[in-house]
């Protein structure tokens, strides 16, 4: 199973992207979609997750109010609208799944199943 991440690209500071993650193959009922972010030198951070079948929704600090996860379960797809975007959200993007039984945190071994990542680069 892989997911199918897209919509990446380059834009200014300030302005907006959606990242789109398919999960034709799984079900929103008992996963949770992560959202993750590797930027140049670092290594890869969760930024969100979003729980669906109980209705919950995490953002980290340097995203929250910026950033919105939303699903549509009738497509599988989930998304992430990445609004006020700055430099500092130059990264490789990647959604991944994990298994409710497990319990939906930050930790990227818990997440059995991932997309490719989609470039984002915030520049002017």
């Amino acid at each position: 199973v892989q997911l199918q991440a897209s919509g990446g690209g380059s834009v200014q500071p300030g302005g907006s992207l959606r990242l789109s993650c398919g999960v034709s193959r799984l079900s929103l009922d008992m996963y949770a979609i992560g959202w993750f972010r590797q930027a140049p030198g670092k290594e890869r951070e969760g930024i969100s997750y979003f729980d669906s079948s109980h209705s919950i929704t995490h953002y980290v600090d340097s995203v929250k109010g910026r950033f919105t996860v939303s699903s549509d379960n009738a497509r599988k797809m989930v998304y992430l609208q990445m609004d006020r975007l700055i430099p500092e959200d130059t990264a490789v993007y990647y959604c991944a799944a994990a298994p409710l039984v497990a319990g939906v945190t930050y930790r990227q071994n818990t997440y059995l199943f991932w997309g490719k990542g989609t470039q984002v680069t915030v520049s002017s």
